[in-house]
């Protein structure tokens, strides 16, 4: 399980491989996405606070990276942070999302980008709920939310 120093350290010194290398140009992400969904993803734009489609849902499920479809958080640690934005505790995969430092944030968060896509996703801090204490406070238009009936069906074809 990642903890904060966990999180310093890999966006100091590097993040872990990821499994796959999703690269597009510009205009193929435009090809591919919403206006705002690029915005946020390709140019590390942030959605209105409690505006966002998946902020208030809680079906089981996995939340894939809307740019490259790569999986990033399971709905079991989805929680409620009352910031307005979905929250979660940790990654499935600790390579999953790959950390920066962001100069705004001043080592209080650090940018949470897509270890497959370099996505902008949001940010991971230090406040979340036990055992991790992390909070990955992420922007809904950078997820889609694949329901568990969907997973299954997936890996059963």
């Amino acid at each position: 399980m990642l903890q904060w120093n966990d999180i310093i350290r890999l966006a100091k010194n590097g993040n872990p491989a990821p499994d796959r290398r999703v690269e597009k140009t510009d205009e193929e992400w435009k090809a591919i996405l919403t206006p705002e969904q690029f915005r946020i993803t390709r140019r590390k734009g942030t959605e209105m606070s409690f505006t966002g489609e998946l902020c208030s849902r809680y079906d089981p499920g996995k939340y894939n990276c809307i740019c490259c479809d790569t999986e990033l958080f399971d709905s079991e640690i989805k929680f409620e942070s009352y910031t307005g934005w979905p929250s979660f505790t940790q990654p499935i995969k600790e390579n999953a999302i790959k950390y920066k430092i962001d100069p705004p944030y001043k080592m209080t968060g650090f940018e949470a980008i897509c270890n497959t896509c370099d996505a902008h996703l949001g940010h991971v801090f230090p406040d979340g709920p036990a055992p991790s204490g992390l909070r990955y406070c992420m922007n809904s238009e950078s997820l889609k939310l694949i329901s568990a009936a969907e997973n299954q069906k997936l890996s059963n074809s």
